[in-house]
């Protein structure tokens, strides 16, 4: 098992471990704090998302801690047969089949988006264009449709998604979907690229694109800005999230 999946690990099971002693220690200072089990479910989610926190799991763990616990008291209360519990651990690993490893849970972006970078990536004149953790094609797709003559790769490791993308384009010709990690790929050939990901792979991100990409071409980060990086525009775009757009031109010093 990768050291790094080990790490996250042990960083997830001692959050929890750590927020039950927590509880357990709070149980003996204040015996009446207590009524009912829902309150030690409610106190222990809380305590494990704390340490999470102090143990600088990703910004996703703590929310996954709150949530662990009283979803599974719930689900026994429910009674539910034992094969949709597997139903729901096999489609949750297609869906966020890297989350555990270090990588980003899935994030779609919105039509606002993808028309905003269909405008970008026509006045860069880009050639090439790759979408890094490409979801389910909610921006490959209609870019591909709307600039057919544009060479267009899209990163999904995720099973599902990747399918999604696939049965998606199948009849866009200048698409290719790659079941790959965007990390062990070569951004050196693109004019444009395009990324939702996660604050906590930002500054690796940063390092990456750094090294690889040409100066002249474009990177656009969606949500999420690249530390001590100076963006060359930013646009605030009016899509029920308020997605703000960072938008770099690549030189050889980009800090």
């Amino acid at each position: 098992m990768p050291a790094q999946r080990l790490t996250t690990l042990f960083k997830a099971v001692a959050a929890q471990a750590l927020g039950f002693a927590l509880t357990v220690t709070l149980a003996a200072l204040w015996p009446g704090l207590f009524h009912g089990i829902w309150h030690w479910v409610l106190v222990q989610s809380a305590a494990a998302a704390l340490w999470a926190y102090v143990l600088r799991q990703p910004a996703w763990w703590p929310a996954i801690h709150v949530l662990f616990w009283p979803a599974a008291i719930t689900l026994l209360m429910l009674h539910l047969p034992a094969w949709l519990y597997l139903a729901a651990l096999l489609l949750l690993a297609l869906v966020f089949w890297g989350t555990v490893n270090g990588d980003v849970p899935l994030f779609l972006s919105s039509a606002a988006v993808a028309d905003t970078l269909a405008g970008v990536v026509e006045r860069e004149n880009a050639k090439r264009f790759a979408d890094l953790g490409a979801g389910i094609g909610s921006v490959v797709a209609p870019l591909a449709q709307r600039r057919p003559l544009m060479a267009i790769d899209a990163f999904e490791h995720a099973p599902l998604p990747w399918l999604i993308i696939r049965r998606r384009c199948r009849k866009l010709s200048n698409v290719s979907a790659s079941h790959t990690s965007f990390w062990n790929g070569d951004l050196s050939s693109y004019d444009v690229i395009f990324a939702f990901l996660s604050p906590a792979v930002m500054l690796k991100l940063g390092e990456k694109i750094s090294r690889e990409m040409r100066p002249g071409s474009l990177f656009i980060s969606s949500s999420f800005p690249i530390p001590d990086w100076r963006p060359e525009s930013i646009m605030s775009l009016e899509d029920r999230r308020k997605t703000t757009l960072f938008c770099y031109r690549i030189k050889k010093n980009n800090r």
